[in-house]
């Protein structure tokens, strides 16, 4: 009999939709270029059409202002590779990796701090400005609106990566007041490999990817069809779990109250800050992330680290230093991120393999 699994890492990646799914598989039988001017190439075209005005509908645009990627990544890397880039401490790699300047530092909750931000912009008038919408890590919501508001005083640009704000929280790019901003499918429940930057009315971007005419000359190369299908397909299917937020963070408060009255040697980083219902980022003193994510998935109980892994070694997390951590603390922290499949048995499936744990800890 196969045992039960427990899926607590949504922030990494959500399940699949079936609809999602579905979208993508009738794609398989279509032959046609969506570049081609017959019948089987507008087909394909009007597939991608059609899934431009979902994820445009999702975040409240218009489909003109779409640019489909392969994923996140490459839509921070067509936002910002114009610089000078100024970034938040706890962005994601694939945002840092193009900052110039020091960091903007965030408080020991993770927000982002502004006057530093206003201050550094006096050195990088004309830079881009880089600020998540809900950290990956930590679940913490940082002030964008007033980030774009100072940026734009200075005639600096405002990129959001705003990954893991769709089927969450509402995500408005209109009232963010932003001048771009990143998705990826596979965080609600799309297909991996698929992405979009959002651009408002106006701005034009160098291509990074070139060699073709698509997406308006933005991003060169055949589209992946079947990966906007699905993206398409998910984007609807987003505004629908928004109203199952409340239960969710329901589960997560129970666990974090379990958590406080089980271990209170255990500690939720920016549990005082606005966070995404689904996220709590926990450390367990001198019980490192590895062993706590080997024991969990030897019980069938799947998270994260605090930090990504990489070629098999998990290093201190640049977030929670950032919220000032050491790196003997970041170093014992893990992510546990819900979803709508996530149930009371789950959160008990979790206890059940962690608690040990924890009383081994403190003994």
């Amino acid at each position: 009999m196969t045992a039960r699994l427990t899926y607590l890492d949504y922030n990494a990646s959500a399940p699949l939709l079936p609809e999602a799914a579905a979208a993508m598989t009738a794609t398989f039988a279509m032959s046609g270029n969506p570049s081609s001017v017959h019948r089987s190439g507008r087909a394909a075209r009007a597939v991608i059409e059609d899934a431009r005005e979902a994820v445009a509908a999702l975040v409240n645009v218009t489909p003109s202002q779409v640019v489909f990627t392969s994923g996140a990544t490459e839509a921070n890397a067509l936002a910002l590779s114009t610089g000078p880039v100024v970034a938040s401490a706890v962005e994601h790699p694939s945002v840092l990796a193009w900052s110039e300047a020091e960091a903007i530092p965030v408080s020991s909750d993770g927000v982002v701090d502004l006057a530093a931000l206003e201050h550094r912009l006096k050195e990088f008038p004309h830079a881009v400005v880089a600020l998540m919408l809900a950290n990956n890590e930590t679940g913490v919501l940082q002030p964008v609106e007033d980030a774009a508001g100072l940026a734009h005083a200075c005639g600096a640009r405002l990129h959001c990566d705003a990954v893991q704000g769709p089927g969450r929280l509402p995500v408005d790019f209109q009232a963010l007041g932003v001048d771009t901003l990143s998705l990826s499918a596979h965080k609600f429940g799309g297909p991996k490999g698929i992405g979009a930057l959002i651009l408002r009315p106006g701005l034009e971007l160098p291509a990074v990817v070139r060699g073709g005419g698509q997406e308006r000359r933005r991003r060169a190369g055949t589209e992946n069809l079947a990966g906007i299908a699905g993206f398409g397909a998910a984007a609807q299917a987003a505004t629908r779990f928004l109203q199952d937020a409340p239960r969710v963070a329901a589960l997560r408060d129970a666990l974090e109250a379990r958590l406080a009255s089980s271990a209170p040697q255990a500690r939720v980083f920016g549990h005082a800050a606005p966070r995404l219902a689904n996220t709590s980022c926990v450390m367990l003193p001198g019980v490192s992330a590895e062993t706590q994510l080997m024991r969990l998935d030897l019980a069938h109980v799947q998270v994260s680290a605090g930090a990504a892994c990489s070629s098999g070694k998990i290093a201190p997390s640049h977030v929670l230093t950032a919220m000032g951590a050491s790196d003997a603390d970041a170093k014992c922290a893990i992510r546990i991120s819900l979803g709508r499949d996530t149930t009371e048995e789950d959160i008990n499936a979790f206890f059940s393999a962690w608690l040990p744990l924890a009383l081994t800890a403190a003994a």
